[in-house]
């Protein structure tokens, strides 16, 4: 009798433990973006106490989405929802994508023409809008416009807008750093082998652009974008060569350097700018000893010589697009979208949307006061917002390859270097595209 009494006492407390450690996942969500792990954890422990719906999340490590994807979507358990990476990660993922053209949330999506579509079914809906350009210290830049010998008559940053303004202000700045107290009008270009996205991948993303707008390219749906011309590369050595000859570091000595020390020194105030984007803002307020001052911080747009620039904005748009598994059940595709459309609607997730997760998010349901507010994130919303101006998608997600961009990164240093000249850099960019997009 007492082994009997011990077996059901046993047998008690295991299903004791079993209820206290918690019902299985209604939704498995497998995140891209390692840098809001944590505040994701906190949307699902948000998102049960209000609903009773159990999230679980899963971050890949940075760099490692695609393969993470590759081994949880084979799984019982699979992500109900994931990540895709624009037209060349639908391409890849497509045999998992259900429709979403049905849910809430697309159905606020700001611009339906941004969502993944293929037909009239829609596969992939962005779910945060980014913008890049040349950042710049208005502090430093009003002090050079305040000098009575400098060269040039322009009086404020407002006043640039094409590529020969930019360049005449910015090399008689160079030529008055000591007054201005600077190292260098941009900070350092960073080829460091990783660390070179900036120039192989964002700053490409503009002639790229352009090609495709000159030959009536849709890139969005067209498949032919197996090859480039890069007619517009002049144009990027025009800004690229400004960058790195008008910087705080030799162009020999950019192989060391990573996207960290550039916006070190931009929030030290060792130089007036630097190139990057409106997630930028969180290195450069947590940078140990940084005294750029908020209401100092601004976008430019990147202007490189194009004709008719005048009317260009800053590079917005955005590579990751939600997705919900379609081979999971219908009950969890319903939750999945259920809980999609609470983070872009309720008061409690779009309060984590605009204050912890600093998206720009792309969806009516969040009016003009619930927007971002670092002020890089404002001066996205404000280039949006103006008049005239167009901004430049991001035509980025359509190159073909990790490879090619890192070749043409490495082809970048070693022109810096004096080992390639300009001429092979084009030749490594239109024969490297044509390689990897077979």
């Amino acid at each position: 009798m007492k082994k009997i009494s011990f077996l059901f006492l046993f047998l008690a407390l295991v299903c004791l433990l079993c209820s206290c450690s918690g019902k299985e996942a209604d939704i498995y969500f497998l995140n891209f973006k390692p840098e809001v792990a944590s505040v994701y954890d906190e949307i699902a422990r948000a998102y049960e106490d209000e609903t009773g719906i159990k999230l679980r999340v899963t971050t890949a490590a940075s760099g490692t989405y695609e393969q993470t994807l590759k081994s949880e979507i084979s799984k019982k358990e699979a992500p109900t929802i994931f990540q895709i990476n624009g037209p060349k990660g639908y391409a890849a993922w497509k045999d998992y994508c259900a429709d979403l053209s049905d849910t809430a949330l697309y159905q606020h999506l700001t611009d339906k023409s941004s969502a993944i579509r293929d037909g009239d079914e829609v596969y992939g809906i962005p779910y945060v809008v980014e913008g890049y350009g040349i950042i710049y210290n208005k502090a430093i830049t009003d002090r050079y416009f305040s000098l009575q010998n400098r060269a040039t008559t322009v009086e404020s940053m407002e006043n640039i807008k094409n590529f020969a303004t930019l360049k005449a202000v910015v090399e008689d700045m160079t030529a008055h750093k000591e007054e201005l107290g600077i190292d260098g009008v941009f900070a350092c270009t960073s080829l460091k082998a990783g660390e070179d996205w900036r120039w192989q991948t964002h700053l490409a993303n503009l002639p790229v652009y352009y090609e495709f707008e000159k030959n009536e390219i849709d890139w969005t749906v067209d498949e032919d974008t197996d090859r480039i011309d890069f007619t517009f590369n002049q144009n990027f050595k025009n800004i690229f060569d400004l960058y790195i000859q008008n910087s705080t570091v030799s162009p020999t000595l950019l192989g060391s350097y990573q996207v960290a020390d550039s916006m070190a020194e931009f929030a030290t105030g060792k130089c007036a700018m630097v190139q990057n984007g409106n997630w930028a803002y969180s290195q450069i307020k947590e940078v140990s000893g940084n005294i750029v001052k908020e209401e100092d911080i601004a976008f430019l747009p990147i202007y490189t010589g194009v004709e008719n620039e005048e009317t260009q904005g800053l590079c917005v748009g955005t590579e990751n697009y939600l997705a919900i598994n379609k081979n999971a059940s219908e009950e969890q595709r319903k939750k999945a979208a259920d809980f999609l459309y609470w983070l872009f609607s309720s008061e409690t997730g779009k309060k984590f949307v605009t204050e912890k997760l600093d998206f720009i998010a792309p969806f009516d349901t969040f009016s003009a006061d619930e927007r971002v507010s670092d002020p890089l994130g404002r001066s996205v919303s404000d280039w949006m917002a103006k008049e005239g101006i167009k901004q430049v998608p991001w035509s980025f997600t359509v190159f073909p390859s990790a490879n090619f961009k890192e070749d043409f990164g490495s082809a970048l240093l070693r022109y810096c270097q004096g080992k390639m000249t300009w001429e092979q850099v084009v030749a490594t960019f239109k024969t490297r595209w044509a390689e990897e997009a077979r």
